[in-house]
């Protein structure tokens, strides 16, 4: 195995001068200028004085005389410094963006965002559009390597804005368009929001073709198939892969190949294609070294030990799993490395290691709650922060107005919320002293039960994936929608909370979460999916009361694991009927892919996504049943066409009216 050298043994470090550095004694600038100079070649020595010279702004110009050395940090430094002392700002800003772009490959994260900032003092300083957005557009780049997503969306997004307001771009500003496009693009994939991934890369994809820019289509059918894998499309991810491979060998270009081969590899271990994974991996993983990327050769390392394990080489997958930690960990590459724990928890649990095996699963699910807390909740803070603000800024007088009315609200109903604070504190206490220590057992079972119903109904990922779409209307400048949208959002979530208070609740109010919290989700589905709700004549909503929240669970098993797998019409309908003997049926209908073909699709990902919320509500109509001394029972029925394919589900919940 290769050894990694440490990258300021093989390229020392070097002064950047800037202006505010000139106050330095000449002689002394001119000793340090003379010293690395004569390590120079002399062409390029006079190549950079001519450049300096002519003074062109253009990046285009800049890039045609420095770009073959763009990645050699000795000449680009040279570069900065002439340019510096020479009042000369594209070419100093050129130069820092290359540096910045080199430490971003080999990892060196927070020197590349120091580098690029300053490339982009510079470049608004001297107000040079050009380098502005190609400054912005890096930023957004390194900051996303690092997660750090609302940043780097801002950076892509102002970029995006600059070179849009421009009538007649040149090519270089549309290139800027493209990696702008590209970058949000992979922004949506991390957030794994893969339709609006996918629009942002095609749209990509389209320019980088009018500009006949290979580099720019491979990148983007890479991403492509990354999205499509995610969604368990592993036939059209693995197309995608292999037409970007197929430009990356056109253009000779060893990090792309590296890449390619890795996310094929990862296709052919879940198609159970070991040999053909273990072969590309092993002929990536020297590339990858070479390269000096950690960030590339981690995940390489990682899959190289992967497929081993699943050909029963235990001991060399172990090593390469390893290996793979080390850099994800001294990378700070939380995704890769809570991957290693994962797989070495299984490779321990197959040579029967099962203490390491128990470490490794606890360090990988705390990784994955870190990559939750800190990324997705964060990051949704700041969305609400983010959007809250514009709004005050837009409707100043309108919050002002409605925030007078709320504090005489508020002082009329004051003696009423503290008589009834006080009465509410009496009555838990009577109720305290009564109880026996069985029913206290059953109050705290039943508590337990609320709470998890609520986490299921208000959990994370729904918050984080609800408003990251109505950002997507911000973005759009879509304001109405996004206004629409997020009132909506407001008032589901609120009623959510009221809900969770009570244990029953009318049916119609129940009724109208359901299509609030359908309202939302079909956002995410481009509002694809055809959903209505009919009651029969002889049912008062108003006056039939059910167990609150019931419903959502169910509709979300039907979005997440009977339609979106499906092509073509999507269909939801809940019917809701009644007998006499007492009881409400109320049906939920989908015309999704199955039982079984969504279990076999959730066989094939890495994530799978648990349907807790199903199993909290069985055991909720069970504690009801046992309480009332009613029947509360459940029928799911797998619905078939008339050749025999599935069809759908319909799951039938029976209810008591009394």
């Amino acid at each position: 195995m290769q050894s990694q050298i440490p990258f300021n043994a093989a390229f020392p470090r070097l002064w950047v001068l800037n202006p505010a550095q000139l106050c330095v004694p000449v002689f002394l600038f001119l000793v340090f200028f003379g010293g690395y100079a004569q390590s120079i070649p002399d062409t390029f020595l006079n190549s950079v004085d001519s450049l300096v010279q002519a003074k062109p702004d253009a990046f285009a110009d800049i890039h045609s005389i420095l770009g073959q050395n763009r990645g050699d940090t000795l000449l680009m430094r040279h570069v900065a410094n002439t340019s510096a002392v020479n009042r000369y700002a594209a070419g100093q800003s050129y130069a820092l963006n290359e540096l910045g772009r080199t430490y971003r490959n080999i990892s060196r994260y927070d020197r590349a965002i120091a580098l690029h900032k300053e490339a982009l003092a510079i470049a608004e300083k001297a107000d040079n559009l050009d380098f502005r957005v190609y400054s912005l557009n890096n930023l957004g780049v390194a900051y996303r390597r690092i997660s750090s997503l609302r940043t780097a969306m801002d950076y892509h997004q102002k970029a995006l804005e600059l070179a849009q307001d421009i009538k007649n771009p040149s090519e270089n500003l549309k290139r800027s368009i493209n990696v702008s496009f590209n970058g949000i693009g992979n922004l949506y994939l991390m957030l794994k929001q893969y339709d609006q991934a996918i629009d942002y890369f095609e749209k990509s994809l389209k320019l980088e073709a009018e500009l006949d820019n290979t580099l720019g289509l491979a990148v983007n059918h890479q991403n492509i198939g990354q999205c499509l894998e995610a969604q368990g499309k592993l036939d059209l991810a693995l197309e995608n892969y292999r037409t970007s491979l197929a430009y990356n060998e056109q253009i000779n270009n060893d990090m792309g190949r590296v890449i390619c081969k890795t996310s094929i590899s990862q296709v052919y271990l879940k198609q159970n294609q070991i040999d053909e994974a273990l072969n590309l991996l092993k002929s990536a993983l020297p590339m990858a070294q070479r390269l000096g990327d950690g960030y590339l050769t981690s995940p390489v390392y990682i899959d190289l030990g992967w497929a081993q394990m699943r050909s029963g080489q235990y001991g060399r997958a172990e090593e390469n799993i390893l290996e793979g930690l080390k850099l994800a960990d001294s990378l700070e590459l939380q995704e890769a490395s809570a991957q290693a724990n994962h797989l070495l928890s299984e490779l321990f649990g197959h040579t029967g290691n099962y203490k390491k095996a128990l470490d490794h699963k606890l360090t990988a699910d705390q990784i994955d709650e870190e990559i939750l807390n800190e990324g997705t909740v964060r990051y949704v803070n700041d969305m609400i922060f983010r959007y809250n603000a514009v709004k005050d800024s837009n409707n100043l007088k309108e919050l002002s107005q409605k925030n007078e009315n709320i504090q005489m609200q508020l002082a009329t109903t004051k003696t009423t919320l503290l008589i009834s604070g006080i009465a509410l504190a009496l009555l838990a206490g009577i109720f305290y002293i009564l109880y026996r220590q069985y029913q206290l057992k059953n109050e705290k079972k039943l508590l337990t039960l609320e709470q998890s119903m609520l986490r299921s109904q208000m959990n994370p990922h729904f918050l984080f994936n609800s408003l990251n779409s109505i950002k997507l209307y911000i973005i759009n400048n879509e304001q109405k929608n996004a206004v629409h949208y997020l009132n909506k959002f407001s008032k589901l979530v609120r009623k959510i909370l009221e809900s969770s208070s009570v244990r029953e609740i009318p049916l119609a109010e129940e009724l109208e979460t359901v299509e609030l919290y359908m309202t939302i989700e079909n956002i995410r589905f481009s509002n694809e999916i055809n959903f209505d709700i009919t009651v029969d004549n002889d049912i008062d909503t108003h006056t039939v009361r059910i167990p609150s929240l019931i419903l959502q669970p169910f509709l979300e098993n039907a979005l997440w694991h009977g339609l979106s797998s499906k092509q073509g019409e999507k269909n939801i309908n809940v019917h809701i009927s009644s007998d006499k003997k007492g009881y409400i049926h109320i049906a939920i209908t989908d015309n999704g892919i199955g039982r079984e073909a969504s279990e076999k699709l959730k066989a094939n990902k890495i994530l799978k996504r648990k349907s807790v919320g199903i199993e909290i509500t069985k055991e909720r109509l069970a504690n009801f049943a046992k309480e009332y001394q009613n029947s509360f029972y459940l029928e799911i029925v797998d619905l078939f066409d008339q050749s025999g394919k599935a069809s759908g589900t319909k799951v039938v919940l029976h209810l008591p009216t009394a």
